[in-house]
């Protein structure tokens, strides 16, 4: 019998949260893009639009912001439904999704950025 795979869903990702969906925000993921849960993100300081977390880029997307509670498609235009996992919380870093080209460094900065924002990668909750 062939195995079967199930992809990650918001229990694998997101081990505590704050009451009152405070550890949530909506925001928008700039086009061209289709991001998975759990996707860390950064924010262009320009647009404020969500971009994956680009350690190359010099425009804000290279430091961590968040991560993502769900799917988002904005492969066609700008996408205002993304939620965005921001502060007060705890996250699993197997449900994490990393940009390839991530260097250890980078990862640990990027995970530190998130703890001064209240996003705690732990792996035991």
């Amino acid at each position: 019998m062939p195995a079967l795979h199930e992809s990650h869903n918001l229990g694998d990702l997101l081990k505590y949260e704050a009451p009152n969906l405070y550890s949530r925000d909506r925001a928008t993921v700039a086009a061209g893009q289709q991001l998975s849960l759990g996707t860390v993100v950064g924010r262009d300081c320009t647009s404020k639009k969500l971009w994956a977390l680009d350690p190359a880029a010099e425009d804000g997307s290279e430091r961590a912001v968040g991560v993502l509670a769900a799917d988002i498609d904005a492969t066609q235009a700008d996408n205002p439904n993304a939620l965005l996992i921001a502060r007060h919380a705890i996250v699993s870093p197997a449900a994490l999704v990393w940009p390839p080209e991530i260097t250890p460094a980078v990862k640990d900065a990027a995970i530190a950025r998130l703890k001064g924002l209240g996003v705690l990668v732990r792996t035991a909750a």
